[in-house]
């Protein structure tokens, strides 16, 4: 593909942590669509960091240390804001996330506020727990908010660059997406949904399932949003 396929003023923010063996892969297919990468390294250790800072078209910011997903999203997010792009996409690093569907988050966003992807139109793929564990956090999560939330774990996700400001998470963990939902949820942002596949890849998960379980009841349980301090 060329450069004409690119999408006007998207805008995607990857956190990244030590996905070296998925970057050489990712980038140049996110490259076809986005006007603009931001990527986030939360203290990799295995040369991910080297391997992105010589794409000078790619904006590297460096955590020094592994701060938490929650926190790469929201430094990438805040940074999204200084370019000149109407849509921001986050994504995963690890190939989870097929960068072939930025087209089709960037036309769902046109009628929503925020896209999440959805894995659950299928669970072909999906391990038995984590198919629990997404259906009960979804279900808790669409009564809490008075919104049906289909997939609440889904890190693929497109925001209007107007909302951004308004919903974003002071968590750093995982539980900074669930965050984000209840934010736009409260604040009466539309939220809509792109089917998406489950790519597991062999990799090991960097979710703790104790540590996220807790991280979401406690996000869950909080009565009123919490203003970000940007």
């Amino acid at each position: 593909m060329n450069s004409s396929t690119k999408l006007n003023k998207i805008c995607v923010v990857i956190p990244v942590y030590n996905e070296v063996e998925f970057l050489d892969e990712l980038l140049p297919k996110v490259k076809e669509f986005a006007s603009k990468i931001i990527c986030v390294d939360d203290g990799s250790t295995d040369g991910s960091k080297e391997l992105i800072e010589p794409n000078l078209d790619i904006t590297l910011i460096s955590n020094g240390k592994n701060r938490g997903k929650g926190y790469s999203l929201k430094v990438g997010l805040i940074e999204s804001l200084k370019y000149d792009c109407d849509t921001v996409i986050t994504m995963d690093a690890d190939m989870q996330h097929l960068p072939e569907q930025i087209p089709q988050f960037a036309k769902a966003i046109k009628q929503f506020d925020l896209v999440v992807g959805n894995r659950l139109h299928t669970l072909k793929g999906m391990p038995l727990q984590r198919i629990a564990s997404n259906k009960l956090t979804s279900w808790m999560l669409s009564k809490k908010v008075g919104v049906k939330i289909i997939d609440s774990q889904s890190g693929y996700r497109a925001f209007r660059k107007d909302i951004i400001k308004s919903i974003l998470p002071l968590e750093t963990g995982f539980e900074a997406e669930t965050e984000m939902l209840i934010n736009a949820a409260l604040n009466n942002n539309s939220i809509g949904f792109v089917n998406i596949p489950t790519i597991y890849n062999n990799n090991t998960s960097k979710m703790k399932p104790l540590q996220a379980i807790l991280g979401f009841l406690k996000v869950l349980f909080r009565s009123t949003k919490r203003t970000s301090d940007l």
